[in-house]
């Protein structure tokens, strides 16, 4: 569906943020970050030429069933994975916040700090396909534009646009490679094995590694 290309949807955004800066935002337990966030990071930022890019730690994750690890870890463990990467900002702003954390909060909010920028939101095509159950979702299409992240070539974000056909305007898809990694896969690991640090330093940035190692994280399952 041409309507969602990334080259067509990348006129149409610099048509729309002609006048202010691009800033994105991209949300996750990070619990652990790892490499395929950092390729997401970097894809977002040279895909759509951002100013900047808030990493946003999820605070109290309602739809999570599991507890996450400790505000203070993930936040390390974020800065530690993007600080490094130019145009990234570890955001630690939902971690502060009392109750729920609900992406258009954190959107209105980065609205109001940023009058006049277009702001983009990052997330992955299992979070698209629930994306109608999201809290406000309308609202959140009225503040941004939602970037599916997918492998090239893959049809899987492009099968599920047709319900959305009267936004078709607010989407892109933001293309990366295939990388078989997740943090539930990384947590795994860590428990299965003594020697934590080596078995994922093909999976997380080499200082994530070293932090998950040194505070015992995931140990106990």
């Amino acid at each position: 569906m041409q309507g969602f290309s990334c080259e067509a949807g990348l006129a149409l955004s610099r048509q729309i943020a002609i006048k202010g800066r691009r800033v994105g935002v991209f949300g996750g337990a990070f619990d652990p970050p790892h490499n395929a966030h950092v390729a997401l990071a970097k894809a977002a930022i040279e895909q759509l030429d951002l100013a900047v890019l808030h990493i946003i730690p999820t605070g109290n994750a309602w739809h999570k069933a599991r507890s996450l690890t400790a505000p203070a870890h993930r936040l390390a463990m974020a800065r530690l994975a993007f600080d490094q990467l130019e145009r990234a900002l570890v955001d630690g702003r939902e971690l502060q916040r009392v109750g729920p954390t609900f992406t258009i909060d954190t959107l209105a909010a980065l609205q109001d700090e940023n009058p006049g920028a277009q702001l983009y939101l990052f997330i992955g095509a299992d979070q698209f396909a629930a994306f109608e159950q999201w809290h406000r979702w309308k609202e959140i299409l009225d503040v941004a534009i939602i970037c599916i992240a997918d492998r090239a070539g893959s049809v899987s974000a492009q099968a599920r646009f047709d319900q959305f056909s009267a936004f078709k305007h607010r989407f892109l898809v933001l293309e990366l490679p295939l990388m078989s990694v997740s943090a539930t896969g990384i947590r795994k690991a860590v428990v299965s094995v003594s020697t934590a640090a080596k078995d994922i330093s093909q999976l997380v940035p080499e200082a994530v590694a070293r932090y998950i190692s040194l505070h015992r994280l995931y140990r106990t399952g």
